[in-house]
């Protein structure tokens, strides 16, 4: 048999050598900003990507006192038995509303807030106003959740007291199963309506002042510079956050549902991030409860990479 000799390896070029240069020459003239760079990737490597070695959990019978490395491999066990589980369509039932909830109620709100603030001319009641609006997240939300608790239960709760003095009954909204996905929905909005709107005040903040002048000489009002400047403007924007929504679509927020769940609405109320604190943490059923992670986290990555496709396909840049 003909042996065939190796290829030597092709030489540097000229401009190849001139291009490394230039990045090495880029990164000591800006050495500060990648200094500062530098925390934020730490923060991205220890917290994010160094613990998703402990995915393999998902396929194991995990033992603490084993580890990942002696732990017995059992396959997709854990996964078979999450899908054939009665409470499974009853999980995704319960995410899937709160998320479609969330998705039509919520995501358009910050982006109308700041269609509204924009248009404010007073910079001073502006810069009030955002102040108002943003500061509902910082308060944590066992906090949000006492607020809706005085405010709402039968004994001595405000608006109940209110209610009967109209009405002369009261409603056991903390009780209900009905009123469950509106409370979530509406605490949500308050908390985070507001902080919502960073992004997309900075992105009106970059639209060309001269197009709204050319508008406005051409007799366009203020509707018309709204969907023919504005909104292209900022689609971009809206575009990108609402793909990155979507890769938390799963995500209805432990803390907060956690809290809100009673005995009489753990029907609606019970989602996936609550079950596995349930099974994970409650019930020590780690390999359980990471398939039930794994298989949340791939839903999110295809929501991403179909919508990133969509966008694109509609002539947006997408994330990537």
């Amino acid at each position: 048999m003909k042996e065939t000799a190796l290829e030597p390896a092709a030489p540097v070029t000229h401009g190849q050598k001139l291009r490394r240069s230039e990045w090495v020459r880029d990164v000591i003239r800006d050495k500060w900003l990648y200094y500062m760079l530098l925390p934020g990737v730490a923060y991205f490597l220890i917290f994010k990507y160094v613990p998703m070695y402990g995915i393999v959990m998902a396929f194991q019978d995990y033992k603490p006192h084993l580890g990942y490395a002696h732990s017995p491999w059992v396959g997709l066990k854990h996964f078979q038995r999450f899908f054939s589980e009665p409470q499974f369509w009853l999980l995704f039932r319960n995410t899937v509303v709160l998320a479609i909830y969330n998705l039509i109620f919520f995501f358009p709100l910050p982006i109308v807030l700041a269609l509204m603030l924009n248009e404010v001319r007073k910079e001073r009641f502006k810069r009030f106003v955002q102040t108002l609006v943003y500061i509902p997240h910082f308060v944590s939300w066992v906090v949000v959740v006492g607020i809706f608790y005085m405010l709402l239960t039968t004994e001595n709760g405000i608006l109940n007291e209110l209610l009967f003095q109209l009405t002369g009954h009261k409603i056991a909204f903390l009780m209900e199963p009905e009123w469950f996905r509106t409370m979530i929905v509406s605490q949500s909005i308050w908390k985070e309506v507001g902080w919502g709107t960073i992004i997309f005040l900075a992105a009106l903040s970059g639209v060309d002042m001269q197009l709204y002048e050319a508008a406005r000489m051409d007799g366009a009002g203020r509707w018309r510079q709204l969907w023919h400047i504005t909104l292209p403007a900022i689609s971009s924007t809206i575009v990108i956050l609402l793909i990155l929504r979507l890769g938390n679509f799963l995500d209805a927020g432990f803390e907060h549902i956690f809290l809100m769940l009673t005995p009489t609405n753990r029907e609606v109320g019970e989602v996936f991030d609550t079950y596995v604190y349930m099974k994970g943490l409650s019930q020590g059923q780690y390999s359980y409860s990471a398939a039930v992670g794994l298989f949340k986290s791939l839903v999110g990555l295809i929501l991403v990479l179909g919508s990133n496709w969509m966008a694109k396909k509609f002539g947006q840049e997408g994330v990537y």
